[in-house]
């Protein structure tokens, strides 16, 4: 898989060298559930639209990830408006160059009584669906009781042939920085 993120300072534990998808419950299934779909079909769909193109079907649906924001345009700054101009020019012009970058660029702001900030969210954003290889994660989020079953989830799928084998480490969401660091370490 293409690297997507740079080094990071092993002191900087508020920056990761990795970014995480989250699942969560849907009409259909439950985190466990939308989990080993995601793994067997070794692929993540884009389901939804964001930024400022998320009104537009021209604007491609996104897979989102957890660590940094990709960019800032607060709702009235100059930037901001240029942005709107760019793509309500384009609508109904599904190859305008805007629908490259409008899924990445969000618009913070006080929107009537609502209002839409989220720079402690750090998203990362993949337009389109993500495929990947099962060497490909870096890990799986799964809790330290279920990791023996996990693992031999894991290893009867391939022995079966039924399925892929993860055998990347297992961290648990609970665990401190330190031995999360040390598992996690090349």
């Amino acid at each position: 898989m293409k690297k997507l993120i740079g080094q990071t300072h092993p002191n900087w534990e508020d920056m990761s060298p990795f970014v995480v998808h989250f699942t969560k419950k849907s009409a259909t299934g439950s985190e466990y559930n939308n989990s080993i779909s995601i793994l067997a079909s070794r692929c993540l769909q884009a389901q939804n639209r964001f930024g400022m193109g998320k009104n537009y079907t021209e604007s491609p649906p996104c897979v989102c990830f957890s660590e940094v924001p990709l960019l800032y345009a607060y709702q009235d700054t100059p930037h901001a408006k240029s942005m709107r101009m760019l793509i309500e020019g384009a609508v109904g012009k599904p190859d305008d160059p805007i629908w490259k970058i409008a899924p990445f660029v969000d618009q913070p702001g006080q929107y009537g009584s609502a209002s839409y900030f989220f720079e402690w969210e750090r998203e990362w954003r993949h337009s389109g669906n993500l495929a990947f290889k099962e060497e490909d994660p870096a890990f799986l989020i799964i809790p330290e009781d279920l990791h023996q079953a996990a693992r031999d989830f894991f290893d009867n799928a391939e022995q079966e042939q039924l399925g892929r084998n993860y055998k990347c480490p297992f961290i648990d969401p609970y665990w401190g920085l330190e031995k999360i660091k040390g598992i996690l370490k090349p």
